[in-house]
């Protein structure tokens, strides 16, 4: 069985249910705590390629206070600032994203994850 990543943060209720998900179902993830140890600007592009989203603003926290307090929901704003935005502010990542092999999702909801136990 090829292994499954989850960056997680643990702090995180949504975060934590899947977790608890994929381990009540026989799966213990590599864990990557995001916040300490930020993905880099490549890794956050392949987990967008592999996620199959067009915009890095799709695994945003578009709710958080510095998403709006830095007006990155505005249209003007480029890929490579949303991207350089996420690198230096990894709490603007949405979480928790599960990746097995060259697939990943999203676990909002927590049962998005059983898609790649399939």
């Amino acid at each position: 069985m090829t292994t499954i990543t989850l960056y997680h943060n643990p702090r995180c209720s949504k975060s934590r249910e899947t977790l608890a998900l994929l381990e009540s179902n026989g799966v213990q993830p590599n864990i990557v705590k995001y916040l300490e140890t930020p993905p880099s600007s490549d890794t956050l592009t392949a987990l967008k390629d592999k996620l199959g989203i067009r915009s890095f603003r799709d695994m945003m926290r578009t709710k958080e206070a510095d998403y709006k307090t830095a007006q990155l929901g505005d249209a003007s704003v480029t890929e490579a600032q949303l991207l350089d935005a996420m690198v230096n502010n990894p709490k603007l990542i949405e979480r928790p994203i599960a990746v097995k092999a060259e697939r990943a999702v999203i676990g909002r909801p927590p049962e998005n994850v059983l898609d790649l136990l399939a």
